[in-house]
């Protein structure tokens, strides 16, 4: 009896022991990623502000604007600020992909690569402000929806490399790794982002105009309503010079009191 109670109790043991294995690994965190040293969070919104997308037709163009500037109290250099189209949102519909439509916006500015706009802003002091935009095109073809546009900011600040990217730049296992605690409470690990902080992000709308419908109706409407007036107008027949007006002739009433009416209460 004893032995086999001994038994027991380590079979017993070993399997809490396993269990506990089990649920150390599930909520053991991620692997930090070797980046970029991480700034407070408190900064991230101070680096990129006024960020703004248009509202285009297919084959309009306009500009993202923006600002740029240095919250820290160190003068910063070789600051630049990339842009790219990478994804895209069909509507109606609400089908999300990839930018692999044909006729997706055009980002131009002074450097360009990949599909990707660097603006160079450069050098800025503390609190220093940089302000600038890039040029949006669509084509004919560019079809409706929300085009996303993600973007990052790299800059040097007393001899260290720093890089803040939107959330665009990360795949969803990466962005849930380093935002999702193992109790399910949200948080933000920049060591496993890989990347000192974390921008905003913005979006192109392009939608067709429904003027081009609008407009033969309006046309159409335009054309009764003429009509009518002068349906009217010619209906009232002539008047006398001294402003008496002599009786209206008897006319047959419109269709909706049917073709066959001889007589009253037909």
């Amino acid at each position: 009896m004893r032995s086999r109670g001994s038994r027991a109790l380590v079979r017993a043991v070993g399997s809490i022991a396993v269990v506990a294995s089990l649920l150390a690994l599930a909520g053991a965190p991620g692997p930090a990623v070797a980046g970029y040293p991480a700034l407070p969070l408190a900064y991230d919104r101070a680096f990129l502000g006024n960020l703004s997308a248009p509202s285009l037709m297919p084959g309009g163009s306009g500009s993202i604007a923006f600002s740029v500037a240095n919250p820290l109290s160190g003068a910063i250099s070789q600051a630049a600020l990339t842009l790219q189209v990478y994804a895209f949102n069909a509507f109606p519909g609400n089908a999300t992909s990839t930018v692999t439509v044909a006729g997706a916006p055009v980002l131009s500015n002074s450097i360009s690569s990949g599909g990707s706009v660097v603006v160079s802003v450069g050098s800025l002091a503390p609190a220093g402000v940089y302000r600038g935009s890039v040029g949006v095109a669509t084509s004919a073809s560019t079809p409706s929806g929300t085009f996303a546009v993600r973007v990052s900011l790299s800059f040097v600040e007393n001899s260290t490399g720093y890089l803040l990217e939107s959330r665009g730049w990360f795949t969803a296992a990466q962005w849930a790794n380093a935002t999702q605690l193992p109790n399910g409470s949200a948080t933000l690990n920049l060591s496993r982002l890989g990347v000192s902080g974390v921008l905003t992000e913005t979006a192109i709308v392009v939608e067709a105009s429904d003027f081009p419908v609008v407009l033969p109706l309006v046309l159409v409407a335009a054309a009764v309503l003429v009509g009518i007036g002068a349906w009217t107008y010619f209906r009232r027949g002539p008047t006398s010079k001294s402003g008496t007006r002599r009786a209206d002739d008897d006319h047959q009433a419109p269709t909706a009191f049917g073709s066959k009416r001889t007589r009253d209460g037909d």
